[in-house]
């Protein structure tokens, strides 16, 4: 817990959008590094490997991807911040600093008020069909979209220019290349 001459910053406690929540304990200015997320590093594999017999309809692990190479498991070690939740309308964010994750606050927030970030779990393409029930958002803002994962993305609107553009052959030095690397999601689920 972070503290200071004035006391604790925050509290954990029973929340009502999701089992325990962070509560601040006085009032926390708009930029403040609240926490940083701490845990076990491990590899994609391993988390991939700890977690693949969990029931799939289990929405709760305390994944934090850093980079390509290494995951937060906030579930062995970790410290207060695996209990933050998801908000659609957040006070907070998380951002990676020499890999290093850390949350802070955008919104001034006042004593009493629970801490939130957005997860935006990323979307993949072999997803359940009910990938949005299983992370169904519980955050109560006005403004929720119903799922802890990131926006669905729209299709592109195709216009006649495009569909004429992409018809025009492209001299080879201009060939773009594919995207041969495995998406990461930033955050992982972590409910």
């Amino acid at each position: 817990m972070k503290t200071s001459i004035l006391g604790p910053l925050y509290e954990v406690r029973h929340s009502s959008i999701h089992g325990y929540g962070v509560f601040a304990l006085r009032k926390i200015r708009k930029g403040t590094r609240v926490i940083e997320y701490t845990g076990e590093r491990i590899n994609h594999q391993v988390a991939d490997t700890r977690y693949e017999d969990k029931d799939s309809n289990d929405n709760h692990t305390f994944l934090f991807t850093v980079d390509k190479r290494t995951v937060i498991d906030g579930g062995v070690d970790g410290n207060e911040a695996r209990f933050i939740n998801h908000g659609c309308d957040p006070n907070c964010e998380s951002a990676t600093v020499n890999r290093r994750v850390y949350i802070s606050a955008i919104k001034t927030i006042a004593p009493g008020e629970e801490l939130a970030y957005d997860y935006s779990i990323q979307r993949d393409a072999d997803d359940e069909p009910d990938v949005d029930v299983v992370f169904a958002c519980r955050c109560g803002a006005a403004a929720c979209r119903g799922s802890m994962l990131e926006p669905k993305k729209e299709p592109r609107r195709r216009t006649v220019r495009s569909v004429l553009k992409s018809s025009r052959k492209r001299p080879p030095h201009r060939a773009r290349k594919s995207k041969s690397h495995a998406r990461f999601r930033q955050p992982i689920a972590r409910r």
